[in-house]
């Protein structure tokens, strides 16, 4: 780990190349790491442990945290216009939750709710802060096209499934221009849904991307009351996105975008339909307009808007999906810069606390690696 100063740009931000090559979060109990993001102008990284938010400096010192949460607190990003992280956060009562419960010594289940969570991490001064306490510190705004798509019931073959499209949620959330368009526009917020990888359904190998303009969500912006959980949200997104990567386990689980490529990365835990190449990392091309396109939906033939991969990575000659085997990435992928980022290797301590460390990686993009890891 590199410590002591650190140069910066002429934006006032620390430069990528002399970012630390690693940092370490110290063990955080039974929830595992989720996502990470850096605030480059302040110098703060910060880790979502699933129920809790993790503040340090780019020493490894920990500045402070937010606790207290009973949901899964997901995939982060950093909005340059507000100077506030978004992060996905979510409710529900499946296995997923129910775990998380367990894990919390929570019994009790309330009702189904996915949020985005808008957090100030400038009042984030000390350890321990309680989410719900703290008023200040952090808004939720509603997501009720996603509570529609996990509580709908489909028919697959024939068979009734729970979950259009197989939602389980949301997960990956990334600021990016608009597909297709001006790289130097507006940015906007892109969340992915987490779907189920059960392989018994044929509906369930897209993965799906909601588009959101946030810049008048001061008005759907709710504090967080968990046993009591709101309904402030934009009634739609701007766009309902579908981009076929073949079967994944629970989707995509962290969605980055990159202004060094200009694409969208997505890292996701591997399916495992034999049909399919199963890889563990996706660029979705951020060059190439969206497109109309028909997917299949509750045994019906239903028009949606599409998403390219990117004609980078391994190419599966079967079902031409592009992307690669790379272990890392579903728990942190962070873009710092100049094709330089920070992507989460998470495990278990040795009395069996999780962990992670973030290394500093280059891209490369080439058939066979996507990153080098910069030692």
């Amino acid at each position: 780990m590199i410590l002591g100063v650190f140069a910066v740009g002429v934006r006032g931000q620390v430069s990528p190349v002399h970012l630390p090559d690693s940092l370490y979060s110290g063990k955080q109990g039974k929830l595992h790491v989720q996502g990470v993001v850096v605030d480059h102008k302040n110098g703060y990284v910060y880790m979502s442990f699933t129920h809790k938010l993790l503040k340090m400096d780019l020493s490894g010192k920990l500045i402070g945290s937010l606790t207290g949460f009973l949901g899964h607190l997901g995939d982060l990003d950093f909005n340059e216009e507000d100077g506030k992280i978004y992060g996905s956060l979510e409710y529900k009562n499946d296995a997923i939750g129910q775990g998380i419960r367990n894990a919390l010594g929570v019994k009790e289940g309330g009702s189904n709710g996915f949020y985005i969570a808008v957090i100030d991490g400038s009042k984030i001064v000390r350890p321990e802060m309680n989410a719900e306490e703290e008023k200040d510190i952090i808004n939720t705004v509603f997501l009720p096209e996603v509570l529609k798509d996990y509580e709908a019931k489909v028919l697959v073959n024939g068979q009734e499934k729970a979950h259009r499209f197989a939602c389980s949620g949301i997960d990956g959330v990334a600021f990016a221009p608009a597909i297709g368009g001006n790289k130097q526009g507006k940015k906007y917020l892109y969340v992915a849904y987490g779907v189920y990888g059960d392989n018994e359904r044929d509906d369930n190998d897209y993965q799906v991307i909601l588009r959101y303009d946030v810049s008048g969500w001061n008005k759907y912006a709710s504090p967080l009351l968990q046993d009591n959980l709101h309904h402030s949200g934009p009634k739609k997104p701007l766009n309902k996105y579908f981009v076929k990567t073949g079967n994944t386990r629970y989707g995509i689980q962290n969605l980055a975008y990159d202004p060094f490529t200009g694409h969208l990365m997505a890292a996701v835990y591997k399916g495992s339909k034999p049909q399919y190449p199963n890889y563990d990392l996706f660029i979705i091309d951020g060059n190439k307009k969206p497109f109309k396109g028909k997917i299949k939906s509750d045994d019906k033939w239903l028009k949606v808007t599409q998403l390219s991969l990117a004609d980078l990575g391994s190419k599966d000659e079967k079902t031409g999906i592009r992307g690669w085997h790379f272990k890392w990435g579903a728990t942190g992928l962070c873009p710092l810069g100049d094709g330089y980022f920070y992507i989460s290797h998470n495990g278990k301590s040795e009395d069996g606390q999780q962990q992670t460390t973030i290394y500093k990686y280059k891209w490369v993009g080439d058939a066979e690696t996507p990153f080098v890891r910069v030692k």
